[in-house]
């Protein structure tokens, strides 16, 4: 296989909805380019992406594959990505490593979910856009539905390149308005034969054409001049006019084919190799706050944005060569982890076939294996000082706890846990000790699902899905006093301690108090020593020393300041982390033989107890903010669920066509509201949320929180 250059190189990501048949113009595009001498098909499992066994199970890709087919002298890279929202890790990871999208769209359906989803992240990642309308040659395909429905999510940029003479059974001809030439294909499909447009199509073509050039003319000052002056474009001021307004985002070329008959797929890939951008086409990446040009004549530079474990070959990492040439039997510095790697094998990736090659030049797309210690995220290079920026994966929506049917296997699930979290950056993995439970969260229910399948059939683990507890909190409302005296003989040496101490809550810029009123008499306290611990699940427990006359020794007071923090980590209520306290130690007594640390530290966890028991204690739950993206006509129902979790909304604004809610819930009532924002909107809405804060629950909440604690305790 030739060495191309960075000009020769294209790198789009395929996008759209599941079923869309971005696998199967995938599978076209590389016979077309002469890399696979045969086409496979989804439903025969035998395509070069979608190889294993989940996918070819379930009918869908779950997984990005890296693909590649040349096309006049050009190497067209493609990343075949996920349809769906649950696995929008490998349309996130593409983003960042291909220049342009090719987005799918079932003639059927028209604009679906995941292309509207999909939509979304490409106008953030600022990716140009070219449509592909497929299966037009399905009896329910709408062309004129479908481009409405194109031109109503996406506007005006959106403008045809192409339109089908007919759809359904008789679905052979193309009217390339481009070229302004008739493209008509045999039965089952390929080479076409070109020909004149004829005169009944005309007038469409004609005006289409008029359209396409005042698009393009749009795009540069000097051939909007032109245009002007003349009327129109020349052939080539067109391309250029094109080439600018789909690298700007200002036009968005529509074409369409039968993927699976393999109509119009040769032309779709000249336009790409015409048009679409080349790496050094688009803005410099930066890293570390300067630019790393596509370059081939820089350091060289790999940035690895999918790692995988792949039967029979182990680990495999995929990279882009961001500047530079990577050749085979190079070292490069890691500058994650600053460890060496060596670049033993380069291979060129179509799927599962993967081609070894000896170098590869900035700007293309490619994998290696057996690096030391290098995965998805990291930067390689000749240079210690480029580093680039992870890429920015969703943060989880859906939860559940996870255990074994057999504790023996304990050991086995943490390991192929990380083996996924290490294929799957968006699954995150929790060991809770505070909640005594293995948590997972991941993008959806499905997803989930599809990793429990890996446990189940791959790992040979049995596992079972929990509900996920809460990590509530504990803190407490008002001031209160307590004291406790530790008192043990039981022959020779004894053990005596004795406490006296005041707490009240902590907030964040408030003054110390001085005075408190205990048993009816003003108490000042002589603050002589303040420690603030911050606390590792939130929050903070401030430690005062008041002793005045040495009622309690200094080397006693870190034995006592023990006995709380053994104590704050099981709250009185239902067992969770304390947080945000006050404790004053102003009293006490000793022995002058029988004191020692332990006597104080129990003693002093004792009087802790007691007082956190007085002084009105309240459980906090974690709080979020939710976002949601919702169609303006499904508005009204997800406001009612919303507020059936007991979420306060915040504040209702539009984006990208869609209406966009942001409320504040707690964790507890997100439990499946992925799959219950699905149903309600099929599966038209997306929402992320993060970890806002900790508040007080409501009291009927409170009260039933109380009573499964203390069921739970009797059953233990």
């Amino acid at each position: 296989m030739k060495t191309y250059s960075t000009g020769q190189i294209k790198n789009l990501v395929i996008v759209g909805n599941s079923g869309s048949g971005k696998t199967t113009l995938s599978e076209a595009m590389l016979f077309e380019g002469g890399v696979i001498e045969r086409r496979g098909d989804v439903e025969s499992k035998n395509t070069v992406s979608d190889f294993k066994e989940i996918e070819q199970n379930n009918t869908c890709s779950i997984f990005s594959s890296l693909l590649y087919t040349q096309y006049n002298d050009y190497k067209i890279n493609l990343i075949d990505a996920p349809g769906l929202d649950d696995f929008v890790n490998g349309v996130v990871s593409s983003l960042c490593v291909t220049d342009s999208a090719l987005m799918v769209v079932n003639a059927q359906n028209g604009i679906e979910v995941g292309a509207e989803i999909h939509g979304r992240y490409l106008a953030n990642a600022n990716k140009p856009i070219m449509f592909v309308v497929n299966q037009l040659d399905h009896e329910k395909a709408n062309w004129d539905k479908t481009v409405e429905s194109i031109k109503e999510r996406f506007g005006v940029h959106a403008v045809l390149v192409q339109y089908p003479v007919s759809t359904g059974a008789g679905f052979d001809s193309i009217v390339d308005v481009l070229t302004m030439k008739l493209y008509k294909y045999p039965k089952e499909g390929g080479k076409p034969q070109i020909m004149d447009i004829p005169a009944d199509q005309k007038d469409q073509a004609d005006e289409l054409h008029a359209a396409l050039v005042e698009r393009a003319a749009e795009s540069d000052e000097s051939l909007m001049e032109q245009f002007f002056a003349n009327d129109s474009l020349t052939p080539d001021e067109l391309q250029k006019g094109i080439k600018a307004g789909v690298l700007q985002r200002g036009l968005f070329p529509v074409f369409c084919v039968s993927a699976k008959r393999n109509i119009g797929v040769a032309r779709l890939l000249e336009f790409v190799s015409q048009v679409a951008p080349s790496p050094n086409d688009v803005p410099a990446p930066v890293a570390n706050g300067k630019e790393v040009k596509c370059d081939q004549a820089g350091p060289t530079t790999l940035f690895v944005y999918k790692s995988a474990v792949e039967t029979h070959i182990g680990e495999i990492n995929y990279f882009k060569v961001m500047a530079g040439e990577v050749k085979e039997g190079m070292d490069l510095t890691n500058n994650s982890t600053h460890n060496k790697e060596r670049i033993a094998q380069i291979f060129a990736v179509a799927g599962k076939n993967r081609t070894k090659v000896t170098n590869m030049i900035a700007g293309d797309l490619g994998a290696t294996v057996k690096l030391k210690a290098t995965k998805t995220n990291q930067t390689l290079s000749t240079d210690s000082s480029i580093k680039f920026a992870p890429i920015d994966f969703p943060e989880p929506k859906y939860r559940t706890a996870i255990k074994t049917l057999s504790e023996g296997d304990d050991e086995k699930l943490g390991e192929a846990l990380q083996r996924m979290t290490f294929e799957d950056p968006t699954i995150h993995i929790e060991y809770s000790k505070e909640l005594k439970q293995i948590i997972l969260s991941g993008q959806g229910e499905y997803h989930l699902n599809i990793l429990k399948w890996h446990l189940d059939n791959v790992f040979k683990i049995g596992t079972e899905f929990l509900a996920p507890k809460i990590p509530y909190r504990e803190t407490i409302t008002k001031f209160a006093q307590a004291d406790y005296r530790h008192k043990k003989q039981s022959g020779g040496a004894g053990q005596f301690g004795e406490v006296h101490m005041v707490i009240e809550p902590h907030k964040e810029g408030t003054p110390d108090t001085e005075v408190f009123k205990i048993d009816g008499k003003d108490q000042k306290m002589s603050i002589r020593d303040k420690e603030e611990i911050p606390l590792a699940w939130g929050g903070k427990l401030v430690f005062y020393n008041c002793i005045v006359g040495g009622s309690i020794d200094a080397r006693f007071l870190p034995a006592i300041l023990k006995g709380l923090m053994e104590k704050i980590e099981t709250g009185p209520l239902t067992g969770s982390y304390a947080r945000d306290i006050r404790v004053y130690v102003y009293d006490g007594k000793m022995h002058p033989v029988d004191s020692n640390e332990i006597s104080f530290k129990l003693a002093g966890r004792n009087a802790f107890s007691l007082a956190f028991k007085k002084a009105t204690p309240k459980i906090l739950e974690p709080m979020y903010q939710v976002d949601v993206l919702v169609p303006g006509d499904r508005m009204g129902d997800v406001m009612s669920d919303l507020q059936g979790r007991r979420a306060i909304v915040q504040g209702m604004s539009s984006e990208m066509g869609f209406q966009k809610i942001t409320a504040k819930v707690p964790l507890a009532e997100m439990n499946k509201y992925s799959t219950a924002l699905s149903s309600l909107t099929g599966g038209r809405a997306m929402y992320s949320m993060k970890f806002l804060e900790y508040e007080a629950v409501p009291g009927n909440v409170q009260d039933e929180l109380l009573k499964a604690y203390e069921a739970e305790e009797k059953e233990e």
